[in-house]
């Protein structure tokens, strides 16, 4: 059955929807079978992958007017795309029964289809994200090397604990993300060494280092691996996929 991964960080800004792009296409890199959810209404992971609108998107999916209707990107790599109109499903959705519930009963009919469903959250603790915590195994947090990305961190903490609590009890952390990382920069380190002793062993060894293939690859259209195999992006991407499926299929997470 397939693993469901949120990615979450109510901060912009923070290399979210870059990992979650590039999460993705790694985890296809090394031979598994991906779906990712575009669940912001920003649309900025179907922008970043050149996909046009699509007649059935993540919208009219929480609306109950369709199943979940992936698009093809690439060979095992699916997309459910997004719209600008989600902005206003948490409005719609309020006083549905069970609206925490609903991604989840999406995705029951296709957990068998797919080794990992990556959720892009929206950058905010709403009814959306709320969905996506519900539905989800796994939470993983991109977290900028800078000091105010760091702001907020118990937040996210105590909403996870709230859901595992209250809605979904196979909710765990699975890592923090160190993102737009330079180790010649002081600073950069000193992130590292402040989320390290906040978090310890679930910050992923793997850094993503600050890259402009990284930068250059959503203008194309493109995931890391189809613009820059070669690059520092690319190499980043693949190894922390590696310690991301280490985690997940062997449990080794002390969440």
């Amino acid at each position: 059955m397939g693993k469901i991964i949120s990615l979450l960080n109510h901060k912009g800004g923070v290399g979210k929807t870059t990992s979650a792009i590039n999460i993705g296409a790694g985890l296809v890199e090394l031979g598994k079978k991906v779906l990712l959810i575009d669940l912001d209404p920003q649309a900025n992971l179907t922008l970043s992958l050149g996909i046009p609108r699509q007649a059935s998107t993540i919208y009219e999916a929480l609306r109950g007017e369709s199943a979940l209707t992936p698009v093809t990107v690439k060979e095992n790599l699916d997309v459910v795309t997004s719209v600008l109109d989600l902005s206003g499903a948490e409005m719609e959705l309020i006083n549905e029964a069970g609206r925490e519930f609903i991604l989840k009963e999406l995705f029951d009919p296709i957990l068998l289809q797919y080794d990992y469903i990556i959720i892009d959250c929206p950058p905010s603790l709403g009814l959306l994200t709320l969905n996506a915590l519900t539905s989800s195994h796994y939470v993983l947090i991109p977290l900028q090397t800078e000091f105010l990305a760091m702001q907020g961190l118990a937040k996210i903490k105590q909403v996870i604990s709230k859901v595992r609590l209250r809605l979904n009890k196979e909710l765990q952390i699975g890592g923090v993300i160190a993102t737009m990382y330079d180790s010649r920069k002081v600073l950069n380190r000193d992130v590292v060494e402040t989320i390290t002793k906040y978090f310890g062993k679930m910050v992923f060894s793997t850094k993503i280092r600050d890259n402009v293939a990284l930068a250059e690859a959503p203008a194309q259209r493109k995931d890391i691996f189809a613009y820059s195999p070669s690059s520092p992006g690319a190499q980043d991407y693949l190894s922390l996929c590696k310690e991301i499926i280490e985690r997940t299929e062997n449990a080794t997470i002390g969440a």
